[in-house]
């Protein structure tokens, strides 16, 4: 009898939010003007069936409908930018907020969701503040959208929700996601000054060769006498490039396609360029320096949540960000699912400093790896706020000499023939 009233109790529950979400898909968001009681204007908008209701509502707090009109829909999917990764830290550090302050979690969520700006971002709190209603815990109503909540992120909402301390473990996870953030956009930053400056020398070079270097071609043809070796390479680029510049272009379209299709379905040619960027002489120490503090500070994160140990390391691997170090800690978490400890397994990689393998030891033995474990991050997080402050002051003489190759050097094969006109006449 328990089992049967326990499936039409479960059944109940699913019919239940079936109809909740068939009634909210059969709302719609309408835009209203209204005048209160001193003759103020009044906007708004407000989700209902249809005009009528929203009229209805509105009379009811005193408000005069002057006009509500239906909100458009988007032609192509659903408007507003995509959700980031700073919009989640802001999202948990807001519930945790209120939660804290006693809060229910489903009248958190609307309030959570009516400050959003983002459409997408509002529904996806919406159909979650659905899906808690309808009697789901809160680590499965996330884990139905897990672009934006990660296993890491369900796992430790989960813990905390059985735990009976929600509330910390948000304000933990939002702390987690706003230092992440913090380290991304500083890799960013690093990646995008030396690529933009690239960019930008390449595009004034192919501006050079199409534009301006078929017009000295015609100076030329009326000096009569041979052009230098270097200069009349740069012509014969030249008259390659405004012949054949959709081929130079497709080439390289082409090759970017390929290589990204190939970094996608080729995990060798990952594993390469994984190696190949930790190599470089700045830009890999930044990276290095990047996964070792994502690694600390995403395992102390999840061992003071109360997560396992072995079932941590499945959630860190993902979260360091370089394909080498993700193995590594997929062979971490072999090791220690054996009996290894910690320490060990990650002096076996090979990819852990003396410092962090040493300070990791000391939380062992002293039962406090959470704690050493953010004493790594917060150090590494620093290192790579250094690093990337740095980076400008330490790549400037070599863009320098790279524009002055690119640019200078065509300007000067330009102006080779004038200077050995100049020559003659003398």
């Amino acid at each position: 009898m328990a089992i049967v009233t326990a499936i039409k109790a479960r059944a109940a529950a699913t019919t239940k939010l079936g109809k909740q979400r068939a009634q909210l898909s059969q709302m719609q968001t309408y835009t209203w003007v209204g005048l209160d009681k001193r003759g103020v204007k009044l906007k708004g908008e407000r989700i209902s069936k249809n005009a009528n209701m929203v009229k209805a509502d509105l009379r009811k707090q005193g408000i005069n409908p002057q006009s509500v009109t239906a909100k458009g829909k988007p032609l192509f999917g659903k408007a507003g930018q995509k959700i980031k990764g700073r919009d989640i830290a802001v999202f948990a550090r807001q519930l945790a907020t209120m939660m804290s302050a006693g809060v229910p979690m489903v009248q958190g969520f609307e309030i959570v969701a009516g400050g959003q700006s983002n459409p997408r971002m509002k529904d996806m709190l919406t159909d979650i503040k659905s899906d808690i209603e309808g009697g789901s815990a809160l680590n499965e109503a996330l884990a139905k959208h897990p672009t934006q909540f990660d296993e890491l992120f369900c796992n430790l909402v989960r813990a905390g929700e059985s735990a009976g301390v929600l509330d910390t473990v948000l304000d933990t996870i939002a702390t987690y996601k706003e230092n992440i953030e913090a380290i991304k956009g500083k890799i960013k930053k690093a990646m995008f000054y030396p690529a933009a400056v690239l960019s930008v020398a390449l595009i004034v070079a192919c501006i050079l060769l199409i534009f301006v270097i078929p017009q000295f071609e015609t100076v030329f043809k009326n000096f009569g006498a041979d052009l230098p070796a270097f200069t009349q390479m740069l012509v014969n680029m030249s008259r390659f490039m405004v012949s054949y510049w959709w081929m130079v272009l497709g080439i390289f379209a082409g090759t970017v396609f390929g290589l990204m299709m190939l970094y996608k379905r080729s995990l060798r040619f990952q594993h390469f360029i994984g190696r190949l960027v930790l190599k470089l002489p700045v830009i890999g120490q930044i990276l290095r320096q990047s996964a070792i503090a994502r690694f600390a500070r995403t395992l102390g994160v999840t061992f003071r949540a109360g997560v396992p140990l072995v079932e941590a390391l499945d959630s860190v691997a993902n979260a360091t960000g370089s394909i080498v170090y993700n193995d590594a800690v997929k062979r971490i978490r072999e090791d220690v699912s054996v009996g290894h400890q910690l320490q060990l397994a990650m002096r076996q990689t090979n990819l852990f400093p003396n410092m962090v393998v040493q300070m990791v030891a000391i939380g062992e033995e002293a039962g406090a790896l959470d704690k050493m474990l953010f004493k790594v991050a917060e150090f590494y997080e620093e290192e790579v706020n250094n690093a990337v402050d740095s980076l400008s002051s330490l790549l400037e003489p070599m863009i320098m000499v790279i524009i002055g190759v690119i640019v200078g050097g065509m300007v000067v094969g330009m102006y080779l023939p004038i200077f050995k006109l100049g020559a003659v006449v003398g």
